[in-house]
């Protein structure tokens, strides 16, 4: 029986952080790799805004190399990646969520 499955949610223990992703080992022997492209839906500037060396995080598992026990995975459109974009500066975007809002509740103060 295999250990992790495509699509499994896994804990992983970062023991690495490169300017391309996040590297990280797993029970088993099983290592993996977040690639940039999987940490955010954003522009990604620096890796360690999602995870510092030592942290325990959970990643969807993408792909599994069972010979090398190697893993692909994602934290992309994951709660935990989106509780660290709450503090990430993405230049406009953030405004461009909150103005609508904004707008609406100052309406509301004038009515």
């Amino acid at each position: 029986m295999e250990t992790y499955q495509i699509g499994d949610v896994a804990y992983g223990s970062v023991t690495g952080l490169e300017n391309y992703g996040i590297f990280l080992t797993f029970d088993e022997g099983y290592t993996g790799l977040i690639h940039i492209s999987e940490l955010s839906e954003h522009f990604v500037k620096n890796v360690g805004d999602y995870a510092q060396l030592g942290d325990v995080i959970p990643c969807v598992i993408l792909e599994i190399d069972e010979d090398l026990k190697q893993m692909k995975c994602s934290i992309k459109n994951t709660s935990y990646a989106m509780d660290k974009e709450t503090y990430i500066d993405h230049g406009f975007a953030p405004l461009k969520k909150q103005l609508p809002i904004w707008m609406e509740e100052k309406l509301k103060e004038l009515e």
